[in-house]
């Protein structure tokens, strides 16, 4: 009566879940008991947990730090099933060798190559792999940075990506101009077409897509591997700019600001003359709006210094900061002629000197206006270059005239400290005479560009007598004539020099002034004709066969 109790109730439905409930239990701790023995096996980790386990209770082995996680742990768990067969290929040669490390796999059995031995066999034919099979590697390898970089697989990775480059990039089609071909006819690149140069750029830079979705600090790591290997700083800066670009797509305020970063830093390491400064003051514009590390914001002014002879106008006309009164960024500016005048060095030529001097003068008159730019700062910008890099000084003179007009309110001491950066000597007569009469200028500035024109006056006079001198040419009455009336003036403008009065009153110096300087015109007149008198002289005593000396009329 009991066993048929018993076969009923097992017969029924919660006998029959009961003991599939305790097959699933049997099944379970055997499978247990087996992946002990095979995975412990291969594993000197798990060997030594189990080994040194007596409580039923630490059967079970949880991993919180697993590198690569449930995924990586089931490769592992293949390898060991599969008697230590296993392909190992670029998607997971990081994540095996990371785990064969991790689980200690590095005991052999039955004559199989462990975990740890097979990945690092691997690893050594990394050189041999395919493009494609080095960008998975290197996409993983972003995942696992520091155990890619304790295995050497990021190394060897990077190590052949920039070979395969420096073996596939092609020189410029114009890298030299002309080479003798074995008819002794030059060839030159002259005659390609504008579709050829076009297809030529295509191909030097048809990695740059594929490169672009690196992480910066691996694109940190590559373009330095790069530069040492002297590869070619043009195509480097190039690809630089494009990876700023692309990645800004999709990318977050924080991303971009550790983009911007890498870029900088890796362009500050290259060859400014390979630089685009078109595209440096692209990337300022960007960094002005938002917020990166002071150190990356030196380089990237310093940079662009360095390339001042290169920029144009609307380059400089930057927004001043949020909350200044001023128009524009003038102290932006100031900090760029800083970085040009030290960090140029030996290729500080008078070229560029004078090409940023033109520039800057632009720059000023255009900030001239500002009815909030402080004297100090406009002071600033005047000095900002030595007088070397000017050859006339008339647009300053005149940038000055139209800030004194819109800050009619500088005291006198502000408007002489402008004035003393003036450069008297370098100004046109045309300009002198402007400022003669400029009721904005102060007085003292006004007879200071008196006295400069006296004193080119007098050393042109004394160059067309040492002249006369040297030609050994009598002079006829009408030169002598001449001559009188130049002393007469000259001595008539020491004389009103001498007894003007800074503290008269302006108007009746103004008078004065005009005057004289219009005598000083018509003198510079006379000296030029004569110069040219004289030139014409030495070249008929260069040419002439003749012994006797003409005696031509210098002056009519």
């Amino acid at each position: 009566m009991l066993m048929e109790r018993r076969l009923s109730w097992c017969t029924s439905t919660v006998g029959q879940k009961f003991m599939a409930l305790v097959l699933l239990f049997l099944e379970i701790t055997m499978s247990t008991i087996f992946a002990k023995k095979i995975v412990g096996s291969y594993s000197g980790r798990l060997s030594k947990l189990f080994g040194k386990s007596t409580n039923a209770k630490r059967n079970k082995v949880v991993f919180h730090d697993f590198p690569g996680g449930a995924e990586n742990f089931e490769l592992v768990s293949r390898f060991c099933y599969n008697e230590g067969k296993i392909d190992v290929n670029p998607s997971n040669i990081l994540f095996l060798y990371s785990a064969a490390q991790f689980m200690e796999m590095n005991t052999s059995v039955s004559g199989t190559c462990n975990l740890l031995e097979k990945t690092k066999k691997s690893i050594e034919e990394i050189s041999y792999w395919t493009w494609s099979d080095l960008l998975v590697a290197l996409k993983h390898c972003q995942d696992l940075q520091p155990i890619a970089t304790f295995s050497g697989v990021l190394e060897k990775c990077l190590d052949s990506l920039v070979g395969r480059l420096a073996i596939t990039s092609e020189a410029s089609p114009c890298a030299s101009t002309s080479s003798p071909d074995s008819s002794g006819f030059r060839l030159s690149c002259d005659s390609r077409s504008t579709e050829s140069l076009k297809n030529s750029f295509s191909r030097a830079t048809w990695w740059f897509e594929d490169l672009s979705v690196l992480s910066p600090d691996l694109i940190g790591m590559l373009i330095e591997l790069m530069v040492s290997r002297k590869y070619n700083h043009v195509m480097i800066s190039r690809f630089l700019f494009h990876y700023q670009k692309s990645k800004f797509c999709t990318a977050s305020s924080d991303e971009k600001c550790k983009v911007l970063e890498i870029v900088i830093d890796m362009l500050y390491t290259l060859d400014p003359i390979s630089i685009s400064c078109k595209n440096l003051f692209g990337i300022l514009r960007v960094v002005l709006s938002l917020k990166i590390g002071k150190s990356c914001r030196n380089k990237l002014e310093s940079m662009i210094g360095s390339q001042m002879d290169q920029a144009t106008l609307d380059n400089l006309l930057i927004p001043s900061p949020y909350g200044s009164t001023y128009l524009y960024d003038v102290n932006l500016v100031l900090r760029f002629l800083k970085a040009f005048r030290h960090g140029g060095g030996w290729q500080l030529s008078p070229m560029r000197m004078k090409k940023v001097a033109s520039l800057i003068d632009l720059y000023i008159a255009e900030v001239a206006p500002d009815p909030c730019l402080k004297s100090s700062k406009f002071l600033a910008l005047l000095v900002a270059l030595p007088d070397s890099a000017r050859d006339s000084w008339d647009e300053l003179y005149h940038a000055m005239d139209i800030y004194l007009e819109v800050h009619a309110g500088l005291s006198e001491e502000e408007k002489m400290k402008i004035c003393c950066a003036l450069n008297y000597e370098k100004l046109s007569t045309e300009a002198c005479m402007h400022l003669s009469q400029n009721a904005r200028f102060p007085s003292k500035s006004t007879v200071q560009a008196l006295i400069s024109q006296q004193l080119k006056l007098k050393n042109l006079l004394q160059g067309t007598n040492n002249t006369k001198l040297y030609t050994d040419s009598p002079l006829n009455f009408n030169d002598i004539q001449g001559k009188a009336k130049k002393d007469e003036a000259t001595k008539q403008v020491v004389l009103y020099s001498g007894r003007l009065d800074i503290s008269a009153e302006n108007e009746k110096l103004r008078a004065h002034l005009q005057r004289m300087q219009w005598r000083v015109v018509e003198l510079e007149k006379v000296c030029k004709k004569m110069q040219t008198q004289m030139a014409k002289i030495m070249k008929s005593k260069v040419s002439s066969h003749s012994a006797a000396r003409s005696l031509p009329r210098l002056c009519s």
